[in-house]
This record gives C-alpha cells, structure tokens and sequence, in this order.
C-alpha cells in the first residue's frame, strides 16, 4: 500500500462517517411507524423479547410467520439497548445500510482502487438506501446481506480466495433469514448468467464450495427447523402462502403493471438516475457494437457483473403477480456502483464534465430540494400547492441547481460530483425530515393517536375501533402495547373502554352499545377521528 494514501484515505473515511451517519441514523424517531408493516414488526419483536423467544414470531400473542427472523433479532437487541420505540425499531435497518456502504467502500478500495469514497457515497444518498434505512422493515437487511454476498462471490472470482466464498456463503444465509429462498434463488441466477455469458463454466463447480454450503446451512437452517417443530403451519404460510403464492397469485392486492418497477427503481437512483440513464446507454451502445468482446476485459467483466445484479431482481419482481416498492432495493447497490464505476473511468481519462451533463446533473439534484422543501405541505394537502411557500422552495432549488452546475464544470468537477451531489441530499433529507416529519407524524402515524389516548389514562384500559383502517390498528396496537378489537368484528369490550371512530359516527355508535353511556373525549382532526369513552355494560 502506498504510504501517502493513508491521510486521504482517514479523510475519506471520516467524511464517510459523517454523510452517512447523518443520511442513515438522521431523524431515525421524527415520525411514527408508518404503514401495516412497521408497526407490525416492531410488535412481534417486542412480544419475541417480552417472552424471551427467539424463534417464534408472534403479534398480539398469535404465530406471526409471514417472514423470517433476522430483523425480528435486529430489533430485540436494539429494544433491549434502547427501550422499545420508533428510533429503535428502524434501528436495524439504519446499521444494516452503514454495514452496505462499509462493505462496497472496503471492497472497491481493494479490487477498484479510486472509487471506494464515490462507491460508497454514490450508494449512501441514494433516495432508495436511504428511505428504507428509516423503515422499520425486512427491505434494507435484505437489500444489505444480499449485496454483501454478490460482492464477496466477485472478490472470490477475481482473486479465487476461499475466505471470500465463505463470506458469500454467510451472508447469503443472513439474507435467507432476512426475507427467504429470494436471497439465494436471485444470487444464483446472477451468478449463472455471468458464468454463462463469460463462457468461464468451471467457475460454477467451484462456486459450489462443500463447506460454504455446510456454512450456509448451519447459519440458516437451524431457525428454519426450529420454527417448523414449533409451528406446523410454517412451511404451508411462509414456503407455500408468501413466497410461491405471493409470486404467482395477486393474493394480498398489491397488483401494478409489468412495467412498474423501472419509474420505482428510477425514483430509488435519485439523484444519480441521470448518471445511471448515461452509463446504461454506453454500455448498451458497446454491447451492440462489440458483442461479447464487450466484457473481456476485467473492469468489462465487472460492469457485467453489476449489470446482470441490478437487471435481475428487476425483471424478477416485475414477473410477480404481488409488487412492492421495496422488493426492488436490492437492485440499488448495483446501479449505484456502476455509477461509480463510470465516474472512476472518466476521471482516469481526465476528461471534464459537458455542459449538458452538468446542467442536467444540476437540476435534478436542484429539483430534490424544491421537493424536499415542498415536501411538508404535499403531505398535508396531497399536492403541490403553489403560494409563497412554494415560490420560496422553487427559487432556493433553481440556485442550487444553478450553483451545483457551475461546480460542475469547474477543474475539479468531476471529482467533486459525488461530495456536492450528496450535500445537496443531506440538505434535502434535513428538509424532510425537520419541515415534512411533523405533517408525517400527524396524519399517517398511529402515534398521536396513542399519546392522546395516554393523556386520558395511563391505565392499560381495552382499546376498541370503528371503521378505522388497518393501518391505525397496527400502529395503535404497537403503541399501546395491547390489542385494539374493532366493533365490526361484532364483539364489542363488556367493561368500560375507549373507541377510536371515524368522525361523524357518534349516532352509529350509540345504536351498536344500546343503553351504555358514549362520552366524548377529544378529536384528532389531522386523521380525522374521535375519541369517546364508553361505559361499562349494565349487568
């Protein structure tokens, strides 16, 4: 190693550390668990760690087996560390993102010298990395072990060190644990496919390492055997109902077109899409010029390899009949490092940037402010709402764009790009986070709700509902820490409790509890519900 890299390097990765524990950890507790899955994942850590059980998952005291457990561990530590709460339950997936811009910027810096501090900045201030650090969800520790193994595997294939097709083997495992068979059915198809394509066949029997595999086993099978004996039901709701099924069937209503994931994997570049459109029509352009001579070369081998990475999980998940937006993640860290891979190339060649690329380049990541900064009042009206506000955002994204354009063509743009790119993402995330996570909080987050049904009691008294949707049920579940049961199961709570209602049933509810007294408590206009308390039935 040459001994004056050491300062740069230091420098390099404290800048790291700093961009990326803002852009991971940042604001991890500015907003309540949102949507059905956060809070129903931290809940089933929170009844695991209450019960001390650390292979059945369970929500409101019932087997939960919808997902395998690694996140469910992830949070139990971080619950036990800090308390149960927002900001420990997104926890996991915060580190797990630090753990993948860790990785990709220590395997660059070793198999692609002068691009591991873009690799790993380029990965960190992806809108898709960070979105899903702040989600209290399966997504990112997927995302994180999955590119972990891809990156190991090429390390073995380049340099064909076992200690590199163990770690493979590992976090293939840890990613079978995090979502399921996904993790090693795509890694084998990209694996196949750049064997295939280079021709190079007798790399598959060696890849096919007896102890990886035993490794891989003993890391992910023993859960997996001890969840089967305990819960018979296991392999017919997680193998059969949310893999196969999920796969071939729209069984749980999240049917989108074919198409879907290119504008969802685009919007999780961002603000490196433009960059990415670049490299892809190049190498596309090469493809079709040089054919296979395209890929002879090792940095040819490796943009291949990055290619087939983030191709995959694409064309897989937009051939399931059930379609998320997180289900793509796993495809980022390859986009994101064949924009780095790019940068790396043209400033060997110590070109500079057009004028075009720089005032492209500018304006998306000017346009990321303007909606950073607009961010809070589209979350509160449901659109852009043009008035002084709006105006004000518009005028501070145009010169940002404007600014960021004009480093860009300097001498040192191109070195620079991925250091002012990810400044304007750490001012945007600041933006969200401090002027759109209140509006956030207040209309979307069951926590509200809670802290008002806490400021009439701190008793654990019975929760009911009335046409509330199951989003508010998850999250008031989750935060009360006991079952909410809704009027329209038709068991209606004896004792005394509060009702959550939708505004405007007061009358509804008075005829379903005949003869009990119905009191008003409080509204949360945000959501727009009313609290009421409902007296006890008469004997």
């Amino acid at each position: 190693m040459n001994p004056s890299r050491n300062p740069l390097s230091r420098t390099d990765i404290l800048l790291l550390i700093a961009f990326c524990g803002f852009l991971c950890f940042y604001g991890l507790g500015a907003f309540g668990l949102l949507g059905a899955d956060e809070p129903r994942y931290a809940q089933v850590a929170r009844e695991m760690l209450e019960r001390s059980d650390w292979v059945t998952p369970t929500l409101q005291g019932k087997a939960w087996l919808e997902k395998p457990v690694l996140y469910y561990w992830q949070a139990m530590a971080s619950f036990r560390w800090m308390g149960v709460g927002d900001q420990a339950a997104r926890l996991p997936a915060a580190f797990d993102a630090a753990l993948l811009v860790a990785a990709i910027y220590f395997f660059l810096r070793r198999f692609r010298p002068g691009s591991e501090f873009d690799g790993a900045l380029i990965t960190a201030s992806c809108a898709g990395v960070i979105g899903f650090a702040h989600a209290a969800a399966t997504d990112m520790p997927l995302a994180a072990t999955f590119a972990i193994a891809l990156l190991a595997w090429y390390a073995w294939y380049e340099n064909r060190r076992r200690i590199n097709l163990a770690v493979f083997y590992m976090f293939l495992a840890l990613g079978t644990l995090a979502k399921g068979p996904v993790a090693p059915v795509l890694a084998a198809v990209i694996v196949f496919l750049f064997v295939a394509l280079k021709r190079d066949w007798s790399a598959l029997p060696r890849t096919l390492w007896i102890p990886g595999v035993l490794l891989y086993l003993a890391v992910m099978l023993p859960w997996y055997i001890a969840v089967q004996l305990r819960n018979p039901d296991f392999f017919r709701v997680f193998i059969l109902e949310h893999n196969l099924a999920r796969f071939s069937q729209d069984v749980y209503h999240h049917r989108q077109p074919f198409w879907f994931y290119l504008p969802v994997f685009l919007l999780a570049m961002m603000p490196w899409t433009m960059v990415l459109l670049v490299v892809l029509v190049k190498r596309a352009r090469l493809i079709w010029s040089e054919k296979m001579e395209a890929f002879s070369s090792p940095e040819d081998s490796w943009q291949l390899f990055l290619l087939l990475w983030m191709l995959v999980p694409i064309l897989f998940f937009s051939a399931s009949q059930s379609k998320l937006p997180g289900y793509i993640l796993p495809a980022v860290p390859a986009g994101a490092l064949l924009v780095a891979d790019y940068l790396s190339a043209r400033r060997s060649e110590k070109r500079k940037l057009s004028l075009g690329f720089a005032a492209a380049h500018g304006l998306l990541c000017g346009l990321l402010i303007f909606a950073a900064l607009s961010a809070g009042s589209i979350a509160l009206n449901h659109r852009l709402q043009w008035g002084q506000e709006a105006h004000y955002a518009l005028a501070i994204g145009a010169l940002a764009a404007l600014c960021i354009a004009a480093a860009l063509l300097s001498s040192t743009g191109l070195r620079l790009l991925s250091r002012i790119t990810a400044f304007a993402v750490v001012l945007s995330v600041a933006a969200v986070i401090r002027r759109a996570a209140p509006v956030i909080d207040a209309t979307q987050s069951s926590r509200p709700i809670a802290e008002s049904i806490q400021g009439f009691s701190h008793e654990p008294v019975p929760i009911a509902l009335y046409q509330l949707n199951r989003v508010q049920r998850y999250g008031l579940e989750f935060y009360l820490n006991r079952a909410a049961q809704p009027y329209e199961s038709g068991t209606i709570p004896a004792a005394a409790h509060v009702l959550v209602a939708a505004q405007g049933t007061q009358s509804q509810v008075a005829l379903l509890v005949p003869g009990r007294r119905v009191s008003y408590l409080a509204s949360i206009p945000a959501q727009k519900l009313d609290l009421y308390w409902v007296g006890k039935e008469k004997d």
